[in-house]
């Protein structure tokens, strides 16, 4: 399967297809490279929560705005508690988490919109990125889907609510995004013991032993995250899996391989108001390293 990511600029990745198939749309994930935080933080950290001075983050989310063309007053975060909940919002709600962390919507790690000039923001360093569009009626969504997230089925649980609205799954598609991978993550038995939940007889395992420790596993949390959203009615084509871990290099911020000491990327899938602007690509082609 083709690869959805494409880097356009040193401090994004977009997520390709969608952009080019729908003029306004802006969904993608940033790295680490360039920034002002210092430190453990070294870079372009977007996680309010992690002791970075506040000024550098604020400054962080302003240099991602400019690449964007959309307003960080434009934006949308979360203060994510690796729950299930997931929480509409409306052009009302624009600016909530965006530079102030006390104003984000308070333990929810997921958001929806059918609002254009919203961007839906989270934060990660590790935990899976999804990214969900229903493009008859121009929703959006994105949740975090750490593995306590993901065993409690955030995933299926968008679905649900958009399926309530009358959106059905097969219309919905998904983008399962930049996060640790499989070789790179190791869990015990308790957390296999609550993914299988969502397992069938006839899926392919999403972890194996590792080799020389009893009880421990390499999970993939990309493909159980998959199983998921095949269990809430997504069809298989519909959802694209990225090949980058942000463990593996050192692009991304990690919370595994740096030991909890490190900043966050940003997660974000938005419509702009005045489609026209070319967003990502128009920076990517017409600028210098910034």
């Amino acid at each position: 399967m083709k690869e959805p990511f494409v880097r356009l600029h040193d401090s994004l990745y977009a997520i390709d297809d969608w952009q080019n198939e729908h003029p306004g749309l802006v969904a993608g994930f940033t790295t680490r490279e360039s920034g002002f935080s210092k430190g453990d933080f070294r870079g372009l950290n977007t996680g309010f929560h992690v002791n970075d001075r506040e000024e550098y983050v604020c400054a962080n989310r302003q240099l991602i705005g400019n690449l964007l063309e959309f307003p960080a007053d434009g934006w949308i975060g979360a203060e994510q508690t690796h729950g299930s909940r997931v929480a509409a919002v409306t052009k009302a709600d624009r600016g909530k988490g965006a530079l102030l962390y006390s104003s984000s919507f308070k333990e929810t790690d997921g958001l929806y919109t059918d609002d254009k000039g919203t961007l839906l923001t989270l934060c990660y360093a590790d935990c899976v990125p999804l990214y969900f569009l229903a493009k008859e009626v121009q929703r959006i969504g994105t949740a975090h889907a750490g593995w306590k997230g993901t065993v409690l089925g955030i995933g299926k649980q968008m679905v649900e609510l958009w399926k309530k609205d009358g959106i059905p799954p097969e219309d919905i598609e998904v983008v399962i995004g930049p996060s640790i991978c499989k070789d790179c993550y190791a869990v015990d038995d308790r957390v296999i013991e609550q993914a299988r939940r969502w397992m069938k007889a006839e899926d392919q395992l999403p972890y194996s032993p590792v080799n020389g420790k009893p009880g421990q596993y390499h999970l993939s949390l990309q493909q159980l995250n998959q199983l998921v959203l095949l269990q809430a009615g997504i069809r298989k084509e519909n959802i694209q899996i990225t090949k980058l871990c942000t463990s593996c290099g050192d692009e991304f911020f990690s919370h595994r391989r740096d030991a909890g000491k490190t900043g966050r990327m940003l997660g974000f899938i938005g419509w702009k108001e005045a489609p026209h602007h070319e967003g990502i690509r128009s920076f990517a082609r017409n600028s210098t390293k910034y």
